[in-house]
């Protein structure tokens, strides 16, 4: 498994509409790439993201990274959407996991 994390914070005058459409068509775009497994976004009360994206290998998300489609989306959210992000990459992470024992 190879885990992406993007935590991200949005400009004040976004243009919403745009943003969404944009995420939308990545989303699409994203789970149709080979070794896609998950993706889940989570919003703080401060307005921070975190999205999470889980890939079946190092190479599928950087074939993600590199896809065209991908890249002129990065190149405008740079541009338009996002005030500041880090992208983290992890892979193999250690994993502990506590499956409730269904009685």
């Amino acid at each position: 498994m190879y885990l992406v994390i993007f935590r991200n914070r949005k400009r004040a005058n976004i243009d919403y509409a745009a943003y969404e459409a944009d995420s939308a068509q990545m989303l699409a775009l994203a789970q149709a790439q080979p070794g896609y497994r998950s993706f889940k976004s989570y919003t703080a009360e401060d307005g921070e993201v975190i999205a999470l994206s889980e890939w079946a290998d190092e190479a599928a998300a950087r074939a993600w990274g590199r896809l065209a489609e991908h890249r002129v989306v990065q190149a405008r959210s740079r541009a338009d959407y996002y005030e500041s992000y880090t992208l983290f990459a992890c892979d193999n992470p250690r994993i502990h996991q506590f499956p409730k024992d269904p009685q």
